[in-house]
């Protein structure tokens, strides 16, 4: 018996009967099993891996991350969310490498400059498609059409995810909507796992940006609701504690995760307050107008010079190619691109030919 065939029936004698099982993992393209790893094991190892996975580190979150060392950037918030994602589905004894597998890849169709980038590229779908772009749907492009895998035949295009994984990429965002709105059963996600990466990410960002709000002088502790620091928390342990613990307590042996009504409110009033005193916030977006600049320019230009980034097609597959590529970019990259088009040949300031050069 292998490794995986051991963990395999390990999690059937352990894990509840809600969880999803690895052995009933689904692919679009059947693979021969690893005899380590189990199926969602793997996905996770795969987009770990990625280029874009690496690339979220120069991702803006909410604040741009030049600004301080320990604002939050797209991928501490991915990491954050595969933590508390696991901790959560660890208590309720659910499938852990489902949720981290999840969790790994959920923002991976993220844009430069935050929502910012995903804004204008809306905009420019939009009008030039017909159709909308967010970042949940081009995360599951992105491990579908965009990233590549090695196998035994050769480099191939997709990463070949388990079904389960892409269903809760392409379902994980909740937008500004209440919790209320999403707490109960059937989800439009069909895993527990898939609801709990859900819930882990409303409870990640609320606390990170919060923190990264007060380090940025936008607020204070004082002005946060008094119902809300009574509720859950006066620091950013407490506030996690409490949310974490509160979901374990309140979804023990039930199919679908679930929250206590006091909780619930407090939460929505954070989501709220931040929507209101940081997210809508003039000197949070300063730099939103020059980010929206960059990315409308790029991709005027690449739209009238495909060559440039070998785009051969033209219509509407050209349109998504370009969008593509300006979804892929980290800040630092847009950035350095659109000084390359539009610098009238100044270069875009190198960081490290200017330290080799501090004698």
């Amino acid at each position: 018996m292998s490794i995986r065939e051991i963990t395999e029936k390990f999690e059937d004698i352990f894990l509840s009967p809600y969880a999803t099982k690895s052995k009933d993992a689904l692919r679009k393209e059947e693979e021969t099993p690893c005899p380590i790893r189990t199926a969602f094991q793997r996905d996770r190892d795969r987009i770990i891996h990625s280029n874009a996975f690496r690339r979220l580190k120069h991702k803006t979150q909410v604040f741009f991350p030049t600004e301080s060392d320990h604002f939050s950037t797209r991928m501490t918030h991915t990491l954050e969310v595969a933590q508390i994602g696991r901790t959560i589905a660890r208590a309720l004894r659910l499938n852990e490498d489902l949720v981290e597998a999840i969790a790994m890849a959920h923002d991976l169709g993220h844009t430069p400059f935050g929502h910012i980038g995903e804004e204008v590229l809306d905009e420019i779908y939009k009008g030039k498609l017909g159709i909308i772009f967010h970042h949940a749907q081009q995360s599951v492009r992105v491990v579908e059409n965009i990233e590549t895998r090695f196998t035994p035949s050769g480099e191939k295009k997709g990463l070949n995810l388990t079904l389960q994984v892409l269903e809760g990429i392409e379902f994980h965002s909740k937008g500004s909507q209440d919790l209320e709105d999403v707490l109960g059963y059937p989800q439009e996600v069909s895993t527990f796992e898939g609801q709990i990466v859900r819930i882990s990410d409303r409870l990640a960002y609320l606390n990170h940006d919060l923190d990264d709000a007060n380090r940025a002088g936008i607020i204070s502790e004082d002005d946060i609701p008094k119902e809300i620091i009574h509720t859950l928390g006066n620091n950013r342990s407490q506030r996690v504690n409490t949310m974490v613990n509160n979901i374990i307590e309140a979804s023990l042996d039930k199919p679908f995760f679930d929250m206590d009504e006091k909780i619930v409110k407090a939460l929505d009033m954070l989501k709220d307050f931040l929507y209101e005193k940081v997210y809508k916030n003039h000197n949070v977006r300063r730099w939103g107008n020059g980010a929206k600049e960059v990315i409308q320019k790029l991709f005027d230009y690449y739209e009238t010079h495909p060559e440039c980034l070998d785009i051969e097609e033209d219509g509407e597959e050209m349109i998504k190619k370009i969008g593509d590529y300006l979804a892929g970019m980290t800040d630092l990259f847009a950035l350095r691109s659109y000084y390359g088009i539009y610098g009238n040949g100044t270069p875009f300031p190198n960081i490290l030919y200017l330290l080799e050069r501090i004698k």
